[in-house]
């Protein structure tokens, strides 16, 4: 009977000792878990909020080739990564003021949007770094890509089974240039060039105002277009898959952008590519008004740059504006003119280690 007794309670023991392993094995592996997890929390926190040693650079679409080249140089030279994100430079800039995205570094294919949007409560200094022209891009597949040339090409882009391509104006500076290119070239030929491509096909239309010919652009909610004659998108660099797949004819584009990616492309006057510091009272003829209430008077086409005044890592965002303004080779390599020196509206605001890379605009 003892012995009964002595072996009921080795089996209660071990059952006992069995249940607390189990219990012991099960909490452990809940706290590892647990560990797991707050370490990839945390890990995404501190990629949001800046805390690792990455830079992010917001870009116009147009440069998405130089800022990765860029991009490489800086990662050899600091070991330091470099997150570059493309979008129209007004989508660039919205990303900051209105989404609160963090950013490195902004860098804009109009200069005038960084002081019109981000200025006093973002930035308070921008750099003029290249220039660019707006080009008539195609390739070999483009309707009637044998015919067309610089006498004839708005005689082309009517007619009703070629399709045109630009970016959205509110979105990008690429598509609001080319609703002033078209309104010049209607002006330069003395032809209803606007009318015929955009006017027709779309509910965007310029008016005589005071001297001007000024488009006001409705909200992109509202924005109507025939899309079996115009196609278009958020950001320029989007058209290329369309024009390389034929499902688009010519689009307007940047000439830099031309020569990067090996299209065929025609050249337009000087009195309408907006390229031209010569021409710049005349491109003064046309302004488009962006539905955000911004106007955006016709000049030559600059680019500018800028680091937020909430930017994460400040003394690395410096050293990338150095290895842009240093090697200017970078762009023409890639077909876009430098400005060099690089020209600063406000040189007294600007971080002491860039001053001598810029001088200050006349």
């Amino acid at each position: 009977m003892s012995s009964k007794k002595a072996t009921l309670k080795v089996a209660l023991f071990l059952i006992v000792l069995l249940a607390c392993v189990f219990a012991g094995c099960a909490q452990t592996h809940k706290t590892q878990t647990q560990t797991a997890q707050a370490n990839q929390t945390n890990q995404a926190s501190e990629a949001q909020s800046g805390q690792e040693e990455n830079l992010v650079v917001f870009h116009a679409g147009s440069l998405t080739k130089p800022m990765q080249t860029f991009a490489e140089m800086f990662e050899q030279k600091y070991g330091v990564k470099v997150y570059c994100e493309a979008a129209g430079s007004a989508a660039t800039i919205r990303k900051v003021i209105d989404l609160h995205r963090k950013a490195d570094v902004v860098a804009s294919a109009d200069y005038s949007l960084i002081p019109k949007m981000m200025y006093p409560e973002y930035a308070n200094w921008t750099i003029l770094f290249a220039r660019n022209e707006l080009v008539i891009v195609y390739t070999n597949k483009s309707r009637y890509a044998n015919e067309i040339s610089s006498s004839n090409w708005y005689k082309i882009l009517e007619r009703p089974d070629v399709r045109i391509g630009f970016s959205n104006p509110n979105d990008d500076p690429c598509g609001y240039r080319a609703q002033m290119v078209m309104e010049l070239a209607s002006l330069y030929y003395h032809q209803p060039i606007y009318k015929k491509l955009v006017e027709d096909n779309s509910n965007m239309k310029f008016v005589y105002e005071n001297g001007t010919y000024v488009l006001k652009m409705p909200p992109t909610t509202q924005l109507k277009v025939n899309t079996s004659k115009i196609k278009m998108r958020s950001m320029e660099m989007s058209l290329i898959s369309l024009l390389q797949s034929g499902d688009v004819d010519y689009v307007f584009l940047y000439k830099s952008v031309a020569k990067q990616f090996g299209f065929r492309y025609l050249e337009l006057p000087p009195q309408i590519n907006l390229g031209d510091k010569k021409y710049e009272s005349y491109y003064a003829k046309v302004e488009v008004v962006l539905a955000n209430g911004k106007a955006v008077r016709g000049k030559p086409i600059v680019y500018g740059l800028t680091i937020p005044k909430n930017a994460p890592h400040r003394e690395l965002a410096v050293k990338f504006v150095e290895t842009i303004l240093k090697n200017p080779q970078v762009f023409k390599k890639l077909g876009q003119d430098p400005i060099t020196p690089a020209l600063v509206d406000n040189y007294n605001n600007l971080p002491d280690a860039l001053k001598p890379l810029v001088k200050p605009m006349s």
